[in-house]
């Protein structure tokens, strides 16, 4: 498709839209590129489309989600621009590290995917720590984990006990600090535990056996 931004240039845009069985119940796969945007600008693209996606009624969306990314094409790639000059001018980000309690998981696979699919295209790695307590770790750009905070928020990863979509409500952030001497953790990877205690060796094998100290044993 093309659009057209406030320079009245048109942007050519290939946006592909894979329907899962349970669509329109299941918001659909969407994959954006384009040899004019950045990688980053399609990837804010593609985030913005699912939130709207998951926004709305399950009905079918496809058209709906193009007219919407037509009329608000301009204002999507002008503010992640803004965010790639402002990053440039600051230099290199310094590294974040974030720990999140997530209350339940009904859809548990598909839950897990996403936070797969969100850490790998935000650039985060760390771990999802499953067991009496689910626990997500992120390491990486403060802005990278302040998106994956709001994606977490506003789209709809599980669904409710009558197996209807909704958005995660009971998520806790438990911390979200820059660490000194950090050691960096190379990849995102799924964690099952069945103590405390092998979730600690876990914590201390990444260097953050502090962290683990100070937020994990009060937890119900």
């Amino acid at each position: 498709m093309e659009v057209e931004a406030a320079t009245s240039e048109r942007t050519l845009l290939s946006l592909l839209f894979q329907l899962p069985t349970e669509y329109p119940h299941c918001v659909p796969e969407i994959s954006v590129s384009s040899e004019q945007l950045s990688r980053k600008q399609c990837q804010h693209i593609k985030q913005s489309l699912l939130e709207k996606a998951s926004a709305l009624e399950p009905e079918p969306m496809v058209h709906e989600l193009l007219l919407w990314l037509q009329q608000n094409f301009t204002e999507l790639t002008l503010n992640d621009q803004s965010l790639v000059e402002v990053q440039e001018e600051g230099g290199e980000e310094e590294t974040w590290i974030a720990l999140f309690l997530i209350d339940h998981m009904r859809s548990k696979t598909k839950y897990i995917k996403t936070i797969e699919k969100w850490s790998l295209e935000l650039g985060l790695t760390g771990r999802l720590f499953l067991g009496k307590l689910i626990l997500v770790l992120l390491q990486g750009a403060r802005r990278s984990i302040k998106e994956y905070i709001h994606l977490q928020r506003t789209v709809k990863v599980d669904v409710d006990s009558s197996g209807k979509r909704c958005k995660e409500k009971m998520m806790r952030v438990l911390c979200e600090t820059q660490v000194s001497d950090l050691k960096r953790i190379s990849s995102f990877e799924i964690k099952a535990f069945l103590s405390l205690e092998e979730l600690k060796r876990e914590f201390e094998q990444v260097g953050l056996l502090t962290l683990y100290q100070e937020f994990v044993p009060t937890l119900p």
